[in-house]
């Protein structure tokens, strides 16, 4: 059962909404069909509610090292205003979550946004560790009261340039900076979820309606659309594609390799991932073309000659290409981009095709 609604869940409801339980969260899955939500972002524009996500600030004379420590991208490159993403790993160098940074463009501190339902897991795991450590930070979970928009698509810098104070145009990818829609201060990060342009807005929870009626002339989107747009762009999701408990993954393993830095100190989980660079991987992330028109679902085994030599973690039929696509785990002998193999999706065998797993690119490159 949700334990947590977000602030605009009597908006959503009454805009007639479909809603689905996700990270403990009650939120919009659908506003109109996924086909038309999906379409929108690709084509124009659309607004996703991800308040669901959650903030966790770090400030202090420390917090450049402990957010070092604790995550895989090297945070002494980022200058404020800057943003990126990163992995959180645990001593076996295991994913335990994935984030994007932000540094602060006017004050010391960070903002990082861990998954759902996780803000409070991560404040522990960043107090103990400073404690352990004696470091000299403050670290606080700011979920509750944060609300955060997504306004996605190839129109969505015309559309956010539109409502906002001043100008977004040029603003660089991966940076964020101090704006004003509606009349409330914003933190505005030119990042997302989609493999579109587009922007997260972060605000007070209490001015949420505000800023979400500021882009009312553009087609509101649910979870479901998100996530038909993260596969295409081969995004990971969290607890599906990889999960401490359930789908443990390395970076190396998850084709994540870029956000983890080798060069720079210590990091909580290096050691173990030094030594898998070393000796190799038994499975890696690849993308799967599927035939016919079957769905391959998460646990569906990939197989070769009737072996299974992995299996699926994600899969849907995509809007864009009109043909199922999936992302899945195989052994490295079989990860040949152009390889045939098979999936065992119900009761029978479908053929696939080995491709890379950013659909939006490889794809459009065939």
């Amino acid at each position: 059962m949700s334990s947590h609604k977000p602030p605009l869940y009597q908006v959503h409801q009454t805009s007639g909404a479909d809603f689905t339980n996700f990270g403990g969260w009650e939120m919009p899955v659908k506003f109109d069909s996924i086909r038309t939500e999906h379409s929108a972002v690709r084509d124009s524009v659309g607004i996703f509610d991800v308040s669901h996500m959650s903030e966790v600030t770090v400030s202090g004379p420390d917090a450049t090292e402990l957010m070092n420590r604790l995550t895989t991208n090297d945070i002494r490159e980022l200058n404020p205003g800057d943003a990126h993403y990163s992995c959180i790993l645990n001593d076996d160098g295991v994913i335990l979550d994935d984030t994007v940074v932000y540094q602060y463009p006017d004050r010391d501190g960070y903002v990082f946004v861990p998954n759902a339902g996780h803000g409070e897991k991560m404040v522990n795991r960043w107090s103990k560790f400073a404690w352990k450590h004696g470091l000299t930070v403050s670290v606080e979970n700011k979920t509750s009261e944060t609300g955060l928009v997504a306004v996605q698509g190839p129109d969505a810098e015309a559309k956010v340039d539109s409502v906002t104070a001043d100008p977004v145009i040029n603003v660089s990818v991966f940076s964020c900076f101090r704006n004003e829609i509606a009349g409330v201060e914003c933190l505005v990060a030119r990042t997302g979820y989609t493999g579109e342009d587009g922007f997260e807005i972060f605000f007070p929870a209490n001015d949420s309606a505000g800023v979400w009626n500021a882009f009312e002339d553009i087609q509101p989107c649910g979870l479901g659309a998100r996530d038909t747009l993260r596969l295409e762009a081969g995004l990971l999701l969290s607890g599906q594609d990889f999960d401490p408990e359930d789908e443990p993954r390395t970076p190396l393993e998850a084709g994540l390799s870029f956000v983890v830095d080798f060069s720079k100190p210590d990091f909580v989980g290096q050691r173990a991932l030094q030594d898998l660079k070393e000796g190799g991987v038994d499975e890696q992330m690849v993308g799967l073309k599927i035939k016919d028109r079957a769905i391959a679902r998460h646990g569906y085994s990939i197989v070769d000659d009737g072996i299974e030599i992995g299996r699926v973690t994600s899969g849907t039929l995509s809007p864009t290409f009109d043909v199922p696509l999936a992302l899945g785990y195989i052994q490295p002998e079989y990860a040949e981009r152009g390889l045939e193999v098979a999936v065992e999706i119900r009761d029978r065998t479908v053929d696939a095709t080995i491709v890379n797993q950013r659909f939006l690119t490889s794809l459009n490159a065939n």
